[in-house]
């Protein structure tokens, strides 16, 4: 898509080019990644939302009820499927989505890097992890709840159920999604055909339900209940949750499958089902303590739970393998340190494992079942970081309909505005919860943001303190060239991240080993706002001398830098690149705190942490370990 073409252009991930069979294949795959959270939200969301209306009692009129299952529908209708499937799966950045991706276009777009749309950025990261940790432990949870419906006795064993299952859901993570990926697809299949049915069944004992599609009812009840309408709000807002899932696995199936899977398969599916809880509840009120597993009869609840749990499981793998990706795009965007990647899959170079995020994310998941201990309680915290992150998004799309798009000013205000409205309105009603439970994703989001905030200022004002120090390189070049030391052979490369100064590992090996190799490279990596690179635009050559050249390899934020392969392209450049006679030459900084600083005292602790915390540049820039020379240098911070 260009920004000439606007938001009706081609998606960059066409699929309409291909057979019917990749279209069915990739549908298929959407319904079992994209939506195994929004999927799995009828297992806590309408029971929540009518509690919150009326009370654990379930005593509702038929108008209170009708009013939160209109609210429910009108959200799914509103929120998922105008914003993210009509409006914001067109705002793909070469074909990816998800709000870290949408920065980048924004970016991209404006033509410069600004602090607020960074800002966003950080702010949309950090509640995406809250939303990583929450999901899990909310959806287990609420799947093996539904034991208590078919055997009482096994309420103590619960938590401890759901304990096991996310360990070794966590534990199974470094082998790869590839294999257990083709079955999320079917199953998630059966879990809506089983929701939809389950629900159909109870709308057909009681037709008048439908009329719960009259926007009428819901804005009646909002209307008429003052705070308890805002309270019932929060809880609404559960039924939409996973919608950023949408648009974030864009890049993974393209817009046209993810659009007919919500549009024929997931949104008549959960409708049903909201409606038939809705009529089961004005049926019998006693069923409001857990109206999902009380639509099915007894014979049914086990193989109901079963399902329920793979549901819950898959979604839980979705966030959890989002959280991946994210922390990958982060740390190429420069918002976090480099950390250990690994790659699960020889054919897809999306599926990769990070253990330490892997790690934090199980005890953060661990540590929220143990809190709250229950899916209700726990729901409580849930709404918070998902529309959060919906308000960041929507400010972002702003940015791109304007920009990007070149639609006027106002009309992009005009198309995004109610959206936005409508995301506040909900991010309001949703901060009521805050004493009960919502406090957690704040303080989660809150550390997350620090670490990046922290990690970006501390990034810069290093670079800025050794720049100072460093010496003009093309000088030093010149001179070089005109009384050359001893020569050596082979070819030396030297990282940096200004290739207009000297690195330091080559000041160094001049001034202590005093020789030089017959080929020098000044390497810099840069991080292009795109997700990927063309091949053909990768590396860029320029000579400042008859034994010197500059060499920027460009990366884009979802690639995985590969700095040998990338340099294997520079033949083509002419340059006879082979790894056997060439030497890596890195700078390995040690950081101490200076007597003066730009950063308070913590913050120059926190950043020297995540500095001798970052994954060794050897591993994550995939170059042979034989082949690599460090240099150490102390700074003061």
């Amino acid at each position: 898509m260009t920004s000439a073409d606007g938001p009706l252009a081609g998606d960059a991930h066409n699929v309409d080019g291909k057979s019917p069979n990749s279209f069915w294949l990739l549908t298929v795959g959407s319904i079992g990644v994209v939506y195994g959270d929004i999927g799995t939200s009828p297992l806590y969301a309408l029971r929540e939302a009518v509690v919150a209306a009326v009370g654990s009692e379930g005593l509702a009129g038929r108008e209170s009820v009708l009013g939160v299952v209109s609210l429910i529908l009108w959200a799914l209708i509103v929120t998922v499927t105008l914003k993210y499937v009509v409006i914001l799966l067109r705002a793909d950045n070469k074909g990816e989505g998800g709000t870290l991706a949408l920065m980048a276009l924004a970016q991209h777009a404006l033509g410069k890097r600004t602090a607020a749309l960074i800002l966003l950025g950080i702010i949309s990261g950090a509640l995406f992890y809250g939303d990583a940790v929450i999901t899990p432990a909310l959806s287990v949870l609420s799947a093996v709840e539904g034991l208590k419906i078919a055997m009482p006795h096994f309420d103590p064993y619960i938590v401890p159920a759901t304990v096991v299952i996310l360990i070794v859901l966590f534990s199974v993570q470094s082998r790869g999604t590839a294999s257990v990926a083709a079955f999320f697809g079917p199953v998630m299949m059966i879990w809506f055909a089983a929701i939809a049915v389950g629900g159909l069944w109870h709308v057909i004992q009681d037709p008048g339900v439908l009329a719960a599609f009259n926007p009428a009812y819901g804005i009646r009840f909002v209307a008429n209940h003052g705070v308890i309408g805002l309270f019932t709000l929060g809880a609404v807002f559960l039924a939409v949750t996973g919608a950023e899932a949408l648009y974030a696995d864009l890049g993974h199936f393209g817009r046209p499958p993810i659009q007919f899977a919500w549009a024929a398969i997931v949104l008549p599916s959960l409708a049903l089902n909201y409606l038939g809880q809705g009529a089961l509840v004005l049926s019998n009120p006693k069923a409001i303590e857990n109206p999902f597993f009380l639509l099915y009869p007894e014979w049914l609840l086990l193989p109901m739970v079963g399902l329920a749990t793979a549901a819950t499981v898959i979604a839980s793998q979705a966030v959890i393998t989002g959280a991946y990706s994210l922390s990958q795009q982060a740390i190429q965007l420069g918002l976090l340190p480099r950390l250990e990647v690994r790659h699960t899959s020889e054919t897809q170079v999306g599926q990769i494992y990070m253990p330490r995020v892997n790690a934090l994310l199980l005890v953060g998941v661990l540590l929220l079942v143990a809190l709250f201990r229950s899916s209700s309680a726990l729901a409580s915290a849930y709404g918070i970081a998902v529309t959060g992150t919906m308000v960041v998004t929507g400010l972002m799309a702003m940015v791109v309909i304007f920009k990007d798009w070149r639609w006027p000013l106002w009309a992009a205000v005009a198309l995004m505005a109610p959206f936005l409205l409508i995301d506040l309105t909900f991010l309001g009603a949703n901060l009521l919860k805050v004493a009960e439970g919502g406090w957690m994703p704040l303080v989660l989001g809150g550390l997350v943001m620090t670490v990046m905030y922290t990690w970006r200022r501390g990034s810069r004002l290093l670079f800025e303190k050794t720049r100072k120090s460093e010496v003009p390189l093309d000088p030093l070049v010149a001179s070089l060239e005109r009384k050359p030391p001893t020569r050596v052979p082979g070819t030396a490369v030297f990282f940096t991240s200004d290739p207009t100064c000297a690195p330091t590992a080559l000041m160094h090996s001049l001034k202590h080993y005093k020789v030089l190799h017959e080929k020098n490279v000044i390497l810099t990596i840069e991080t292009a706002p795109v997700p990927r690179i063309d091949p053909s635009d990768r590396v860029h050559i320029e000579p400042i001398g008859e034994t010197f050249q500059r060499v920027k390899l460009r990366f884009g934020f979802m690639e995985q830098p590969n700095v040998p392969k990338a340099l294997g392209i520079a033949r083509k450049l002419g340059w006879q690149f082979d790894i056997m006679s060439t030497s890596f030459f890195l700078s390995r900084r040690s950081l101490r705190m200076a007597a003066k600083s730009g950063m308070p005292r913590w913050q120059d602790r926190l950043f020297i942490g995540l500095a001798r915390s970052a994954n060794d540049a050897t591993n994550y820039f995939q170059i042979p370990t034989e082949r690599v020379v460090e240099v150490g240098t102390q700074v003061a911070i």
